[in-house]
Formats: structure tokens, C-alpha cells, sequence
């Protein structure tokens, strides 16, 4: 039987989970009754988003032109920049990509960079203009994009609409006529590359492959080549929504295995898969580790789920390789985690995760870039929480990340997205024009400054048109200070950030506003102040609850009224001096989550 492995790449929301939709129910891969839209988006939280979070994959059946049976293992991958790990775990397991491009946006930048990943594996690539039913749909100005854009082939082209069904067809056929089959001896020592993996509480951990060489059966004894461990292969087969079990897994072939894996520590994604004994010599190349960019701290909101959210990082860290964590602590919120994302969506989505999938109630401490921070005696040191900053007199310098953004915009809304790079302290900007009225605006900002709204700010200026995608070009010096969150001269160290200089002041007041609204008042008065070392830069004040001790006083002598207020303002001083601010968990969550 011929085989062809083969993924939808394209920008977000340019139809990758409807054509997969399509191409399953051509393939009669599912009953009319059974079939659900973003039947591959397993996750609820993808359903209501309406984004792809996590690849899947799904085996299909489909005849040549001479009869023959071809099975199709098609792999649907995310689109938006912060999973984009996904995507290079899933080409690496393929021959050949679909890059889906927009008949109304045309080429966007992920596209551009989707393409580029693509090449990089050496994948055949099959451009298809997709929602060509669209009223707005110009496919004449798409095809001179994906030749002055991309450098692909225009009429080569597949026209299609995954909304109505137009043309899938012809992309069927352009998978089984165009990608390559894929290359590999069966009787050659075993490599298998595991590119995913699932829990399940019943069977263990449940690995997607990619048979590269040789053959995978039950009751093989295969060894992990990264961790070392071996195991005895308990089930092997294709997913066709719903595990199908085969009697082997042969050389071009993408199922699951089950190896009876209990521990999660016993596997690592992206290892090799081979036989106990004579097995092969090299792992499969190419993968490389996800580098987390943003950082944040993660507590239970009880002390008691300190050990479910352990469990459930450890979990979900399987399934998404992205993820990176280690222990933690604060004085304010008790023991934790510090958690490396890949982005802020990456960041929004895992604490979602945690929340739905494993009831957890969390707070997370303000994201953070790794900064390099050099010392007076040379030395270095990478710092991405502010706990750990070290004293500013023993600095040097400190250098931050920087990224190289790539926007596509219309050409009117240029002059406003200039402005918005400025305003996060972007530079070295160049404007390439694409098209009448299409430009490219490339701009080197530092990642810092794009965490929190940027995506939103630009899809604002730009009325939804900009797109925006980034690579990181390297780190550079920066005038880094820490803003400590003092509350009635006490500092807490949850609140703690670091930020450059000329953004502190603006960023301890919010945190000061914000926490004036939600600590409630006490019999004294609290202050809430922003500090940079020893200098306060930033202050709000919690009145104090006043009783009127001067209610029985009716006419009389002023002084009698003013002895009573002198007296309770003592007693206030002495409460002030002995008491301690009870700071409520909802005011560290409506600070922290609402930061922007």
C-alpha cells in the first residue's frame, strides 16, 4: 500500500482545521452522524477559541488515479507563532506540506515563516488558495503573491473552498500525485521518532511516531535512546480519531505506541525510538529542544493542591514539550513553580489547561523575559525572576532579549504602526512594499515590550489587518531596574518586577491603583508604594475606617471635640506600628492577570 505523510501549515485562521474537516469526510473517514466541525481540535478550549493548540493526526484512505489504495497520515498543525514547536515536531515527520494562503489576506507572515520551516526539513510543498466562495476573494492578486512572496510556482496552485467542499478534490489528488511517498527499509534497524505524546490514566503514556526505519510490533523490546530506558511494546497502531490496533507499524509509517510507560520522566519528546538489541547506531536528527522566551510564576490558590498541581504539571509538560518548569517560592503565596512559555498565548492557554483539565484554582506572578546580567567581577548570570536579582552595585550591565518583527500590513495604517513600534522602544526599521498597497514592516523591538498587548494594540491600529510574526535576533544592553511593591512599608515579593527605567514609574502606579481598590480598609491608614531600591517612585494611600468619636458632643467647648480626635488619632499610630496588612488572594490575581 502507497503512503504519503503530509500536514496543513498556513497564518492563523486560514482555514487549516475546516480543510482537514473536509478532507476526513471525502476520505469517509467518518459516519455523517459522528462528524463534528474542528473534528481534530480534541480540547474544548480549542472549540471555543477557535484555534489549533495542539498537532493531531489521522490516517485516511484514498484511491489513485490507476485504483490503487493510498493511505494518507495527515497531521493538522497550529498557526500562530507562540506553537510554533508544534509545527516543527510535526514537519519532521513528514514528506510533503499543504500551505494554506487566504483568498481574501493573501500571504501573511506566518505564512512566510511556515514556508521557510517546511524548506528547512525539505518538504514538497502544495500552495492552495483556500475560501475562494468568499465575496471578497481575489485569487489573481494571491497567485502574484505566492510567486513575488513566497518563490513558489503560481499555477501550480490548488483552488479550493474547505466552507462549501469546491476543490478538495483536486487537493486529494495533488497529495496522492505530488508528495513523495515516504523512503525507508523495513528490514533495517529500528527508528522510530516520537513526535508527540498523550496520558492515559489507564494504558500510561501513549507516544505518536513516525516510523523512519525498520518495523514496530507487540512484544518488541525497544529502548529509548535519549533516556536509555528500555520497555516492552505492548500495542502498536494508526488513529483514525480513535485508536486503531495493527498488527505492526512498518518503515514511512505515523501511529501511536503503548510500551506500558508509567514514569512521564522515562520519556522525552523528540527521542528515538529502537530496538533493545541490535538496534540502530544515531538517533534521528534535526530536532531541537523548545527555548521557553516568557517566564512566570505559578501558585495554587490553596496550599493543599501544591501536590495536584505538581502532578498535573508533569503531565501536561508531557503532552506539551514546550512547557518548562521548576520549584519555586514566595513569602505572599508559598511554594510553587517558575514555568517557561513560548509566548503569552502559549502562557494563557497552559493556565487554562490547569485550571479546566485538572480543577486547579491558580495565581500567576507577572511575566517575565530571561535577562544576562554581567557582574562587576565578570562573571554571568541569566535571571528571569525578580526574586533572584542581584544587587544593583555589583552590576555591570544587563542585557534583554531582542526580537526581529516581521508585520504585513496595508500601507494606509503604516504611519500608525511606526508609531506603535516607537512607543515600545522599537528601532532599525525597514519597509518593504509587496504589492500596490501591501507592505512589509520589518522592526527590531526588545521582547519585553511585546508581551503583553502588542498583538492587540496592532490588530487594533490596523482595524484586524496587520499580521505579525518575530524571530530572535540576540540580547542587548539595557538600563534594567527592579520596582519593588511595598504595602505599609513591607515588601512583597509576589509583586516584584523588572522593567526598564523609563517605564517603572508608570508600571508602580498601575500596580499601586490596583492594589488600592482591592485591599480592604483597615483602622489605619496603608500606604502602597512603588520603589526602585531605596527611592520611592510611585504611592496610593488606603484612608483609614474613622468613627466619630464625637457624636455625644453636642454644643460645648471645641476643645473637648479636639482632645477626642487627638486621642484617637494616638491609638491609630500605636495599631499602625504593631499591626500587620492582611493582603486577600483576589488582590494579587486582579493585579496580576489584568497587567498589561
Amino acid at each position: 500500500m502507497s503512503v504519503r505523510n503530509f500536514c496543513i501549515i498556513a497564518h492563523v485562521d486560514h482555514g487549516k482545521s475546516t480543510l482537514a474537516d473536509r478532507l476526513i469526510q471525502h476520505c469517509g473517514a467518518v459516519e455523517d452522524r459522528q462528524f463534528r466541525d474542528q473534528i481534530l481540535d480534541s480540547m474544548d478550549i480549542e472549540r471555543e477559541r477557535g484555534i489549533t493548540i495542539k498537532s493531531n493526526t489521522v490516517t485516511l484512505r484514498r484511491q489513485d488515479a490507476e485504483g490503487r489504495l493510498c493511505r494518507l497520515n495527515l497531521i493538522d498543525t497550529p498557526g500562530h507563532v507562540d506553537f510554533s514547536h508544534e509545527v516543527r515536531r510535526s514537519l519532521m515527520s513528514c514528506e510533503g506540506a499543504l500551505l494554506l494562503i487566504d483568498a481574501a489576506q493573501g500571504v501573511e507572515a506566518q505564512t512566510v515563516a511556515n514556508l521557510y520551516l517546511a524548506l528547512e526539513y525539505d518538504l514538497a510543498v502544495i500552495p492552495v488558495i483556500n475560501k475562494i466562495d468568499l465575496p471578497s476573494a481575489d485569487v489573481d492578486r494571491v497567485r502574484e503573491e505566492i510567486d513575488s512572496d513566497l518563490g513558489l510556482d503560481p499555477f501550480e496552485a490548488v483552488l479550493c473552498s474547505a466552507k462549501t467542499g469546491e476543490g478538495v478534490e483536486d487537493v486529494l489528488d495533488a497529495i496522492v500525485d505530488r508528495l513523495p511517498p515516504p523512503e525507508g527499509d523495513a528490514e533495517a534497524p529500528l527508528q522510530a521518532l516520537v513526535f508527540d505524546a498523550q496520558y492515559d490514566p489507564y494504558r500510561g503514556v501513549v507516544m505518536l511516531v513516525r516510523v523512519r526505519q525498520g518495523t514496530l510490533r507487540p512484544k518488541q523490546k525497544v529502548r529509548l535512546m535519549h533516556t536509555g530506558s528500555e520497555h516492552e511494546v505492548e500495542e502498536v497502531g494508526t488513529l483514525l480519531l480513535k485508536r486503531r490496533q495493527r498488527e505492526e507499524l512498518e518503515a514511512g509509517a505515523v501511529g501511536y505506541v503503548i510500551a506500558g510507560i508509567r514514569k512521564i520522566s522515562e520519556i522525552d519528546i523528540g527521542d528515538t525510538i529502537t530496538s533493545a538489541s541490535g538496534g540502530a547506531a544515531e538517533p534521528i536528527p534535526g530536532y531541537r529542544e523548545a527555548k521557553p522566551v516568557v517566564f512566570s510564576s505559578v501558585y495554587p490558590v490553596s496550599s493543599h493542591d501544591y501536590e495536584d498541581l505538581t502532578s498535573a504539571l508533569e503531565k501536561l509538560a508531557l503532552n506539551d514539550a514546550s512547557l518548562t518548569y521548576e520549584k519555586d517560592a514566595s513569602s505572599a503565596l508559598g511554594f510553587g513553580f517558575r514555568c517557561g512559555f513560548l509566548g503569552l498565548l502559549h502562557l494563557d492557554v497552559v493556565q487554562e489547561r490547569l485550571e479546566r483539565e485538572y480543577g486547579l484554582s491558580l495565581v500567576l506572578s507577572a511575566p517575565s523575559v530571561r535577562y544576562r546580567v554581567r557582574m562587576s567581577d565578570g562573571t554571568q548570570q541569566r535571571i528571569d525572576n525578580p526574586a533572584a536579582y542581584p544587587d544593583p552595585s555589583e552590576i555591570e550591565t544587563v542585557a534583554e532579549p531582542y526580537i526581529k518583527a516581521s508585520i504585513m500590513l496595508p500601507e494606509r495604517y503604516l504611519g500608525a504602526v511606526m508609531e506603535l513600534c516607537l512607543e515600545r522602544r522599537g528601532g532599525k526599521t525597514n519597509i518593504h512594499y509587496l504589492a500596490v498597497g501591501r507592505v512589509e514592516l520589518t522592526c527590531e523591538l526588545p521582547l519585553a515590550e511585546v508581551l503583553f498587548d502588542f498583538y492587540d494594540k496592532l490588530k487594533t491600529v490596523t482595524q484586524g489587518y496587520g499580521s505579525f510574526d518575530y524571530e530572535l535576533i540576540g540580547s542587548r544592553v539595557t538600563d534594567l531596574v527592579k520596582v519593588d511593591i511595598l504595602v505599609n512599608g513591607e515588601r512583597v515579593d509576589a509583586l516584584s518586577q523588572l522593567v526598564h527605567r523609563d517605564k517603572a514609574r508608570r508600571r508602580a502606579l498601575r500596580y499601586c491603583e490596583r492594589l488600592k481598590d482591592t485591599i480592604p480598609r483597615q483602622q489605619f491608614k496603608i500606604a502602597i508604594q512603588g520603589a526602585i531600591g531605596g527611592q520611592i517612585i510611585a504611592r496610593s494611600t488606603i484612608t483609614a475606617f474613622r468613627k466619630d468619636v464625637t457624636a455625644k458632643c453636642y454644643g460645648g467647648d471645641i476643645t473637648r471635640k479636639r482632645k477626642l480626635l487627638e486621642k484617637q488619632r494616638e491609638g491609630k499610630k500605636r495599631m499602625k506600628r504593631v499591626g500587620s496588612v492582611d493582603i486577600p488572594q483576589e488582590a494579587f490575581v486582579s493585579v496580576l492577570r489584568s497587567d498589561g
